[in-house]
């Protein structure tokens, strides 16, 4: 009997094995390595062996290594496995010097095992890839396709598929209820059938994927093609047109026996809220050491600069919209927090001549690393906006509100994309929010390292800063 087609969201797989690959490969070069050299295991190579794959475990998993990868992006992914485990034995060979433990392992042994891993883990991964390759290039593995739906979303697909025959699949065209005169936007000759012909290659076996590329105004008809082909062994992927645009974290879920979709919801969840604040946590900590000559330099130059408190707190949106009060140093002779804010401006008289400075250079930001390490802010993350933009701007830009599904942040994919300071007309928060959202969509703690580091050359100082 005919097993119940397989229903499933594009993108969606597990990466459990690779995981156990990828921590196995790295016990096998330390073998490998000690008995080259004739070193016997002992219980210091099985501690250090510990740390090795608990480092690499919580840095895989917090750069993102195990994310699915988009095509053609191979290269990066190697070059991102190479960097944590080069970060990974850094971390153990310097913990080893710090503590005085250097001397009971052998450096010859430690080398090269570094690199034999490096070695090991790229290795099996270029050759799955290659045999993969070869065995479609042959015909092995080269699966039948078709698409329902002439659609934006479907031509996208199309066009995947044609750029990558990498993934062995073979399209046998496109599927359509509509009449070809209906069609203006796309190319109605692509249309081989309409969708019942495409159910009737699919129950006939003559292909082994159908992908439902309809827009979400076609529920019902969704639903008919599901339904008739329950009783197949068809695969049934569903690429509708909003999940590729406007979701902000598609997660299939369930309540009781009840199947979910998210559609606005945080990707910093669960384990990857720990990960997030783990490295708030020790990043906040390490700066405000670092920058403390900097906070008092600067405290007493705002002190003696104008009358008033040295740290301003302004009420601003945090996640998921609850007020916080971020700390600043006050740079203006005024400390609004009213209903209405008038942001600064070019020439501002409010402005004093210490706070035109440290506004420039951003330096009446670093209080928030307080806030970062009260858990009000993140280090990345959308910067938060006075209480009053909110509510203004809230009515203006679709989707606004979303920044608030992630914690407000010191620095942001936005600010390092040059649209930071004064939002005068409505384009440039536009702008700040697409930028905005497409971090949301897209976060991984790599990410967040990248925006850190692009923020030292980009992220301090901006044309609309005032």
């Amino acid at each position: 009997m005919d097993r119940p087609s397989k229903f499933q969201f594009v993108g969606s797989n597990s990466s459990f094995l690779l995981r156990i690959i990828d921590m196995s490969l790295v016990v096998i070069a330390l073998l490998i390595i000690m008995q080259g050299y004739h070193v016997p295991f002992s219980k210091d190579y099985l501690l250090v062996v510990a740390g090795v794959l608990l480092l690499f475990s919580y840095i895989s998993e917090s750069l993102g290594l195990y994310r699915s990868w988009r095509l053609g992006k191979f290269t990066h992914m190697c070059r991102l496995l190479a960097a944590i485990v080069t970060i990974c034995f850094l971390i153990i060979f310097t913990a080893l010097f710090f503590f005085k433990y250097a001397e009971l392992y052998s450096r010859v042994v430690m080398t090269g095992w570094y690199v034999l891993s490096v070695v090991m883990l790229l290795s099996w991964r270029l050759c799955v890839r290659e045999i993969k390759r070869i065995r479609r290039i042959k015909g092995f593995s080269v699966e039948k396709i078709a698409i329902v739906g002439l659609t934006e979303t479907g031509m996208s697909l199309y066009s995947e598929i044609l750029a990558h025959d990498e993934l062995g699949f073979d399209c046998v065209g496109f599927f359509d209820d509509r009449e070809p005169s209906r069609i203006t936007d796309l190319d109605p000759k692509l249309i081989e059938g309409n969708i019942n012909q495409a159910i009737e290659l699919a129950k006939n076996g003559d292909i082994q994927k159908l992908y439902v590329c309809l827009p979400m105004l076609a529920e019902q008809r969704i639903a008919d093609i599901i339904q008739q082909l329950g009783d197949s062994t068809i695969d049934v992927l569903i690429t509708p047109d909003f999940l590729m645009k406007n979701l902000m974290h598609a997660r299939i879920g369930n309540v009781g026996e009840v199947d979910t979709i998210s559609v606005f919801e945080s990707p910093v969840n669960g384990t990857k809220r720990f990960y997030k604040r783990s490295f708030d946590i020790v990043f906040s900590i390490c700066a405000i050491i670092a920058i403390s000559p900097v906070l008092i330099a600067v405290s007493i130059a705002v002190y003696m600069s104008s009358p008033g408190p040295v740290l301003f707190k302004q009420d601003r949106y945090g996640l998921d919209g609850r007020k916080i009060k971020v700390w600043k140093f006050r740079s203006m002779t005024v400390t609004e927090n009213a209903d209405k804010v008038t942001q600064a401006r070019k020439g501002d008289a409010r402005i004093t001549n210490v706070g035109a400075f440290i506004r420039r250079t951003s330096l009446d930001e670093l209080p928030q690393f307080f806030n970062v390490l009260f858990g009000d802010m993140s280090v990345v993350g959308p910067r938060p906006h006075a209480v009053a933009h909110n509510e203004e701007y809230r009515k203006l830009v679709t989707y606004y509100m979303l920044r608030h599904k992630v914690l407000p942040g010191i620095t942001g994919w936005a600010q390092v994309n040059g649209w930071r300071g004064e939002t005068d007309t409505l384009d440039k928060m536009e702008k700040r929010v697409e930028y905005d959202l497409d971090y949301i969509r897209n976060w991984t703690l790599w990410w967040d390292v990248k925006i850190v580091f692009l923020t030292f050359f980009k992220g301090f100082v901006g044309k609309n800063v005032y």
